[in-house]
């Protein structure tokens, strides 16, 4: 009996910040994949599976960002539902999430990562504390959260009282500030794509810089010599590999004048616009927008093959 051809369910949407962030994603994925597969897309709008997906006639391809999409959340929900997802698996996109655990299980592999404290809103540190163990140039962001939703650049005593003040829930991460060139690298199947240059002009990868057009330079492949080149690649690799990433990732770094990058955090679920970074390094190694959405399905394909067949 022959293996049912299955419909790649396209989720996008959820309920984090990041909500319009994955519909563009969402819709510009479904797209390039109904060019060579049957294709649903799903706008999701709670935390649940949307009806109508079948393990029997479904292979889902997420590109929800953030809270519930990226943090293990929906990937629970699908497993125990029988459900195959492209992608990292629910104990890895938890991991990845959390900054500070993706930042110790690379270390621990010898990746190298800024120095670090840690909070939640109701054990805030004191200004005084973290200066004396950080310096006054930090970057205080939430520690569980993407698209540097909530990233505040602080140089200052002041303005860090003012910022530990502001905050009122969650958990936080306070990050020696690390002055040097941004770099993004593409995981596939664990093996690292080009690296992509992130020149904004007000000097800060914040949320504006990101989504403003015209507001950020992209340099693909990265002006690097050879030697970096492979460095950061290798590092890319050693991060995915030591959070026991699945299929993709996007790995982003910082690149000081002198020594290795250090690791900024790994996304598992990263924008997938045709202008989004991980195409932009998929480019590099010359997979275009469409035979990179294929690319990122096919592991998920293999294992519905071994599902259904069972």
């Amino acid at each position: 009996m022959s293996t049912p051809l299955p419909i790649i369910a396209v989720l996008a949407g959820g309920i984090s910040a990041e909500r319009e962030v994955s519909l563009g994603s969402g819709r510009a994925a479904a797209l390039s994949l109904a060019r060579s597969f049957p294709t649903r897309l799903f706008e999701i709008n709670a935390d649940a599976i949307p009806a109508g997906l079948d393990p029997k006639q479904h292979v889902v391809f997420s590109t929800l960002h953030g809270t519930f999409g990226e943090d293990g959340g929906m990937q629970r929900l699908l497993d125990t539902a029988g459900i195959v997802y492209a992608g990292c698996d629910a104990a890895s996109s938890a991991l990845t999430m959390d900054k500070t655990r993706t930042k110790e299980a690379a270390a621990a592999r010898g990746v190298r990562v800024a120095d670090a404290v840690r909070f939640t809103a109701d054990q805030k540190p004191r200004a005084e504390m973290v200066i004396a163990k950080l310096g006054e140039s930090v970057v205080v962001k939430p520690n569980n959260e993407g698209s540097s939703v909530g990233l505040s650049v602080i140089g200052t005593h002041a303005e860090l009282v003012a910022k530990l003040a502001s905050i009122t829930a969650g958990s936080w991460l306070i990050e020696r500030r690390i002055i040097g060139r941004e770099l993004s690298v593409g995981v596939l199947h664990g093996k690292a794509m080009g690296i992509v240059e992130i020149r904004p002009k007000s000097g800060v990868y914040d949320f504006t810089s990101k989504y403003t057009k015209g507001l950020t330079e992209y340099f693909a492949p990265a002006p690097l010599d050879d030697t970096t080149t492979a460095k950061v690649q290798r590092a890319a690799e050693t991060a995915f590999a030591a959070c026991g990433c699945r299929d993709y990732s996007r790995v982003d770094f910082i690149l000081p004048a002198e020594g290795d990058a250090f690791l900024l955090e790994i996304n598992t679920l990263p924008g997938m616009k045709e202008t989004s970074l991980l195409p932009m390094s998929a480019r590099c190694v010359g997979l275009d927008f469409a035979g990179l959405v294929r690319e990122l399905v096919k592991p998920a394909l293999l294992r519905f093959q071994v599902a259904t067949s069972a």
